[in-house]
């Protein structure tokens, strides 16, 4: 695959290993890269790993995203539940589109069940943390793989 697998991450997921360890784990941002990295390079795919708190970054991301990526996978943290411009955004793509969450937002606030990435995604992943990220890159090489 010539084009890197994009690995989008949103706001506060920078605070990782600090924020609330209890629902989001003790990996760091930088540890799940690492681990994601390692991964994706022994699948013979090579990733570009983000993160920002800004939507507007997120969005310009995602639509470089329709040139130089061969697949996206997202965490949008808190825009997850309230960024209509970031669907749009993701709604351009005619790329696979898989959603991470470290925690399963389904056994957590009501406002968190509500994902404004889910209508654009092809899938979605949560609950299993950090092991989120690695079972996204398999399914994006699944999916390269049968398409």
């Amino acid at each position: 695959m010539s084009k890197p697998i994009y690995i989008l991450n949103g706001p506060d997921l920078n605070l990782l290993g600090e924020r609330e360890p209890e629902i989001y784990g003790t990996d760091t941002l930088d540890s799940i890269r690492q681990q994601v990295e390692a991964h994706a390079t022994d699948a013979g795919h090579k990733v570009d790993f983000r993160q920002t708190n800004g939507e507007g970054d997120l969005i310009d991301w995602v639509q470089e995203a329709r040139e130089k990526a061969s697949g996206v996978i997202i965490n949008a943290g808190a825009y997850t539940h309230t960024s209509v411009a970031l669907l749009d955004a993701l709604l351009t793509l005619d790329i696979p589109v898989i959603e991470v969450h470290l925690s399963n937002p389904f056994k957590r606030e009501e406002f968190r069940h509500h994902s404004y990435v889910s209508p654009a995604a092809t899938g979605l992943i949560c609950g299993l943390g950090a092991q989120g990220y690695l079972r996204a890159i398999d399914a994006l090489i699944e999916l390269f793989n049968n398409s």
